[in-house]
């Protein structure tokens, strides 16, 4: 719900910044907003999900998983995939919000599909980071902690602001920012239509995202069943 209301007061409060020099010929900013809220959203889910996987951690749930006849690797792919289905239902949540207050979706039916697809794909790159701090911290308090600089991650792209207009060094870190790639992959079906060099950006965006995620979750349940 948060993103969904910071969505309306961007969109209310915003929404002359399209006639700006040098902004996206969109047919309204909303249209434009809803690739940074769904970014937004499935971030968030990704904290979720490392914070539940904390608290199977902190009341020993895990523990009694690892020692039963599973792969270690299915319980941070099970989390992941539950994660990746809240990612999916967030891009449809938001595409039909916008559809219902006017925003206009160029790519069609397809771009609706291959928007929730992305959604599903970063909310489940977002949640191998937030895995790989709970098996770090392993303390649902520390990943709730990281919120903040959830945020700080997200203004520093072009997720709710054309790069072409930010200041620097906002514009040099937004070229950068991976979070940059997402946003402009998973906005691309929306104001322009099917383009697959942008929905390759932002396949790209969300690889870098999970194979960090990946890797630094795979080295803290390493390390943290080597201490246990």
């Amino acid at each position: 719900m948060f993103p969904s209301l910071f969505l309306a007061v961007n969109t209310g409060g915003a929404g002359r910044a399209i006639d700006l020099p040098s902004f996206p010929h969109v047919h309204g900013f909303l249209d434009f907003q809803l690739a940074g809220s769904m970014t937004q959203s499935t971030m968030l889910a990704g904290v979720s999900a490392g914070i539940a996987l904390a608290l199977d951690i902190e009341i020993g749930f895990i523990d009694r998983l690892v020692v039963s006849p599973i792969s270690r690797a299915a319980i941070v792919i099970g989390r992941l995939s539950a994660t990746a289905v809240l990612g999916a239902i967030s891009g449809v949540w938001f595409l039909t919000i916008g559809l219902i207050f006017g925003a206009h979706i160029k790519g069609g039916v397809a771009g609706f599909l291959l928007v929730v697809l992305l959604s599903a794909l970063c909310a489940g790159a977002f949640g191998a980071l937030g895995a790989a701090l709970a098996f770090r911290a392993g303390s649902p308090t520390v990943v709730q902690g990281i919120f903040p600089i959830v945020f700080v991650i997200l203004f520093l792209s072009s997720a709710f602001f054309p790069r072409n207009l930010l200041l620097e060094p906002s514009r040099t870190i937004a070229d950068w920012n991976p979070l940059s790639l997402i946003a402009d992959g998973v906005r691309d079906p929306v104001i322009y239509g099917l383009s697959w060099s942008a929905v390759g950006k932002g396949l790209a965006g969300i690889a870098i995202v999970g194979a960090l995620g990946a890797l630094l979750s795979a080295a803290a349940m390493r390390r943290r069943l080597s201490v246990g």
